[in-house]
């Protein structure tokens, strides 16, 4: 009789079963949030079983936090997929988890995203946070650090900011180029050149993207990474995304896959040229550390295959970032020629026409840094930081 019965089961019949089963099980999983004993439910909004808040986040997740941020206040919780997650909100709450407890925040969560970035072995994007890591991503301060101070004692420059004026100088001049011509243009795509030819001439000694197809191509790309990288990427929390159809996911790997392999092949070129004796730039001070000999101190020791991966993060930190930053300022400045004709006139009293601002000048030029500040603080261009 048994046997009988199974036989009038067809395959798909159990396969439908066996379906239904696990979305009852996921769904009394994700429903249910775990308190831990002695503990109070953390305050947020009612969570959808299976997708969590990924409705209400939509396409501006920041501005949605925002709004849930009136109600439920700067500590709140959220769910994406079934994974519970922590949103703080505020500067002196951000300041307390941070940089108070900064040891206890520090880490990165292990999300399918940050595992298509550098093969996995970003430093920004490791979940990773203990000793190893720590010295390493000190080797990065420094080696930076190297090349952001004075190129001599006599001098009030940096070599960055001296890379940087020479790019400015540059840039200053293509714009006037455009305007003397018919018509409009969107500096955008000049932005994103001149800054990566300052990225590029810190950690190579070289730059000039707009001669480079190669780097050219990855460079106008980058904003297929940055749409993909913010916190909240539904794939790093419903895993069946993986498997399905997902175009901004396709984009999003074959960009870290072009950036590693041209950050590889350009580390392996400059190793050909490397002279210990003649560091000019941060990939020359990198080989130069992996090449001193330790004292059992493992800041001393790093192997040359994370030299690139190390590279590959200095390198994309700084170009997205400051490439947005320099965009939005234009825009404020061109739509509010009031506050750009405050800036001149601040600019022309307290440096004149005959030279080009220095950071030293910063502390004379309160309004020009009070805009700068005000660019961070309204346009929220980088909203979130990467998930700790």
């Amino acid at each position: 009789m048994v046997v009988g019965l199974l036989a009038s089961i067809s395959i798909s019949e159990l396969l439908l079963a066996f379906v239904v089963f696990c979305l009852i099980y996921w769904v009394i999983e994700s429903y249910s949030r775990r308190v831990p004993k002695g503990l109070k439910r953390l305050p947020g909004p009612w969570a959808w079983p299976l997708i969590g808040n990924i409705l209400t986040l939509g396409k501006n997740p920041h501005l949605a936090l925002a709004r849930l941020r009136e109600k439920y206040g700067d500590v709140m919780q959220i769910q994406i997929g079934s994974t519970p997650v922590l949103v703080l909100s505020g500067l002196e709450t951000i300041r307390q988890a941070l940089v108070r407890q900064g040891d206890d925040f520090k880490g990165r969560p292990d999300l399918y995203s940050f595992s298509l970035i550098a093969d996995g072995y970003s430093m920004a994007f490791n979940p990773d946070s203990g000793e190893v890591w720590a010295a390493r991503r000190k080797l990065a301060q420094n080696a930076l650090n190297t090349f952001s101070v004075s190129s001599s004692p006599s001098s009030s420059s940096c070599y960055l900011e001296e890379h940087v004026k020479k790019e400015a100088e540059c840039l200053i001049q293509k714009f006037q180029e455009l305007m003397d011509g018919v018509g409009h243009f969107d500096p955008y795509n000049h932005v994103v050149v001149s800054v990566a030819n300052v990225i590029g001439t810190m950690c190579f000694s070289r730059g000039h993207a707009n001669e480079n197809q190669e780097l050219m191509r990855v460079v106008t790309k980058s904003h297929e990474f940055s749409e993909s990288a913010s916190s909240g990427n539904p794939v790093d929390f419903i895993p069946i995304l993986r498997y399905v159809p997902n175009p901004k996911l396709q984009k999003f790997k074959a960009f870290n896959q072009r950036f590693l392999k041209f950050m590889q092949k350009t580390v392996q070129e400059h190793y050909r040229d490397f002279d210990q004796n003649n560091i000019e730039d941060i990939t020359s001070a990198l080989f130069k550390h992996s090449q001193d000999k330790g004292q059992g101190n493992i800041s001393t020791n790093i192997p040359e295959r994370l030299i690139t991966n190390l590279i590959n993060d200095i390198f994309g930190a700084g170009f997205e970032t400051v490439t947005t930053a320099i965009s939005w300022s234009l825009m404020y400045l061109v739509t509010k020629p009031e506050i750009q004709k405050k800036i001149q006139e601040e600019l022309d009293t307290v440096i004149g026409r005959e030279r080009r601002p220095l950071l030293a000048d910063r502390p004379r030029l309160p309004y020009m840094e009070a805009f700068i500040l005000e660019i961070f603080r309204h346009t929220s261009f980088v909203p979130f930081t990467i998930p700790h």
